[in-house]
């Protein structure tokens, strides 16, 4: 009989975190981004699970069933990078390989910052490692770029976004947040709210059914979207307390991959800036996939490709 995937809570930095669990081996931990889950992951829980490797995918702080505080100032990278570490620690392992896409990729990449002695190899999905700006607050830089529209500006006033988002049901918001089919930054008009600018697709894609995004709608009806968000008004107290890491390298051996159809992708220079030096100086020991027609939710969309991209960086670091 096939083996199932596993569910329990676990206690970490203050909060309990709904972690699903699959395999024995060396640890890998999946960790998703916004607006998801740990189901996001259900592609390379079974596949990495199958190839000798235990899999650990949370439901971050904020989403699903584990806990979700109230205040943004909850939400630093510090929160969520101790959330990880206090994983690893009730999981009794020492080091873990990493794979994080979105948000999920940028936590990744500062539990590699502050902590590589716990993080054997990182694979980050569609959101690179950016330097910190020295002069300007993370939210004032966006504004100078993309303005007021932008969804990331939108979503800094407490409570904006969850009003403009409960005018839908549950499900049409999951589709309008995932199943985004636009070139460029998410930007509204002036006066619209990002959700009201953003359309339903006639048809779903492959990648994703129905009865998965009714998985997605009947959690977040749950747990509301205000955790998630939070993600989003703690960037200014992040940028604020990253200061005595400004300019650090990310030493961990990396993969990065990306879809070339993301729509960060050609958006505020981010496709020149994976080209191109700085990102491979701030990572040196660095590899960069480039999927072509690949969209954002590329371990869901590109399951088996993304699947061989982890198990062969995989392989390399246990064998080295």
């Amino acid at each position: 009989m096939e083996e199932v995937v596993k569910h329990r809570k676990v206690r970490t930095n203050g909060i309990w975190m709904h972690i699903a669990e699959k395999g024995e081996g060396p640890l890998v931990l999946l960790i998703h981004g916004f607006p998801e889950l740990w189901f996001s992951w259900r592609h390379q829980i079974e596949y990495l699970s199958n190839n000798g490797y235990h899999v650990v995918a949370p439901d971050m702080r904020g989403y699903g069933d584990t806990d979700s505080p109230l205040h943004p100032s909850s939400y630093t990278l510090f929160h969520l990078v101790g959330d990880l570490i206090g994983l690893l620690d009730e999981l009794n392992q020492e080091e873990a390989f990493v794979v994080g896409h979105d948000w999920g990729a940028a936590v990744a990449w500062y539990l590699s910052l502050f902590r590589p002695d716990r993080v054997r190899g990182l694979v980050a999905m569609s959101i690179p490692y950016q330097p910190r700006s020295p002069n300007y607050k993370t939210v004032e830089a966006l504004r100078r770029v993309f303005g007021d529209g932008y969804y990331m500006s939108q979503f800094q006033e407490q409570g904006r976004a969850e009003k403009a988002f409960a005018r839908y049901d549950y499900v049409t918001v999951m589709k309008k947040l995932m199943l985004v089919d636009k070139d460029g930054a998410m930007i509204a008009p002036p006066g619209v709210e990002i959700i009201d600018s953003l359309q339903v697709p006639q048809t779903l894609p492959s990648w994703i059914t129905e009865e998965d995004l009714q998985l997605y709608a009947d959690k977040f009806q749950e747990s509301g979207f205000t955790g998630p968000l939070n993600y989003y008004r703690a960037m200014d107290l992040n940028w604020e307390l990253l200061a005595p890491w400004q300019g650090l390298k990310i030493e961990v051996p990396t993969k990065f991959i990306i879809g070339d159809k993301d729509i960060g992708y050609h958006s505020a220079g981010t496709k020149d800036y994976i080209e191109g030096p700085v990102f491979r100086s701030l990572v040196p020991n660095l590899e960069v996939v480039v999927m072509a027609n690949a969209h954002h939710y590329i371990q869901m969309e590109r399951a088996q490709e993304v699947n061989d991209e982890i198990l062969s960086f995989l392989a390399t670091l246990i064998q080295s």
